[in-house]
């Protein structure tokens, strides 16, 4: 059948300005009115106060449809801090704020103070500088998993940032292999990092259907030395772990020295605020080969061999 009729409906032309001369600028008027805008086109709806539910359907549902069709089933979870940068990267720092300490003598010498200050920071953001390289080999070694590549069974999802979550992807362009980051929209400018397959580069609006996307598929999580972001995803799988509300993965803590200080959970059990046996929910590595090797092993002993 044809979409175009040979005799136009009522409707498809406006009134007759013969008829009301004064019709053309009222129906042009209507048009231009936000009531007239399709409830899935108006944007200023949708992002009323009454539409949350449905912002938070499509959160979910535009990131799963995606991954779906790309055929993701499993997925490796890497966190840490944005600010862990390549080793390069984070030398330049601490050469820069040297040269300014520099310029600046002795002359203030609370601006003095406050330059060693930076400069002490930036260079044991340097010393830790050294994950970056541990995390971009692990996203290699990830990537490489299975029958290579190509393989999508498993794949690394990083939070989509800098950092140590850009070195994870990283290791997965290295060797060709498609990875997933998800975004947060946040107040103020921010770019994904250049290493996320861009078709699977996502942007939630809620955080919390940013964290159900890393678990739903999540079969692994490994935490780098971070901050708030990385205890964030960290201390909420632990939590779904510990209730039981998610079945058990495998949490690898990168750096025992770092979190041993950062997370004392000795001294938690201790305090008797968690048992004895929520230590094993976790374990410590130092290199990427281990990690994964343990990640690996725990999924056979378990009984869910990641490549079956």
């Amino acid at each position: 059948m044809e979409t175009n009729r040979r005799e136009p409906l009522p409707w498809h032309h406006p009134k007759e300005s013969e008829d009301d001369p004064s019709a053309q600028e009222r129906i042009e008027a209507i048009l231009r009115s936000p009531s007239y805008e399709p409830a899935d086109q108006d944007t200023r709806f949708l992002s009323s106060e009454g539409m949350r539910g449905v912002r938070l359907q499509l959160d979910y549902s535009k990131a799963e449809e995606l991954l779906e069709r790309h055929g993701i089933q499993h997925t490796i979870v890497i966190f840490g801090s944005t600010r862990i940068r390549e080793p390069a990267a984070a030398q330049r720092a601490v050469q820069m704020l040297q040269a300014q300490a520099a310029r600046l003598g002795e002359t203030d010498t609370v601006a003095a103070a406050e330059h060693r200050r930076k400069i002490a920071v930036a260079e044991r953001v340097l010393a830790k500088s050294r994950y970056y390289d541990v995390a971009r080999e692990f996203g290699r070694l990830v990537a490489s998993g299975g029958n290579g590549p190509s393989d999508s069974r498993v794949t690394v999802m990083t939070g989509g940032g800098p950092g140590i979550m850009e070195a994870a992807n990283r290791g997965a362009f290295d060797v060709g292999a498609e990875s997933i980051g998800l975004n947060i929209s946040l107040p103020h400018e921010q770019y994904p990092n250049p290493y996320i397959t861009p078709e699977l580069c996502l942007r939630f609006h809620y955080f919390a259907l940013r964290k159900m996307h890393f678990l739903m598929r999540a079969r692994a999580l490994v935490a780098f030395p971070g901050g708030f972001g990385t205890f964030d995803e960290l201390f909420e799988t632990l939590t779904l772990i510990q209730t039981r509300k998610l079945d058990p993965v495998p949490v690898v803590l990168i750096g025992r020295d770092y979190w041993r200080r950062a997370f004392d959970v000795d001294f938690l059990v201790d305090e008797g605020v968690i048992d004895a046996e929520d230590r094993d929910l976790f374990w410590y590595a130092e290199s990427a080969e281990d990690a994964w090797s343990g990640i690996l092993q725990w999924h056979e002993n378990n009984g869910t061999p990641l490549y079956s």
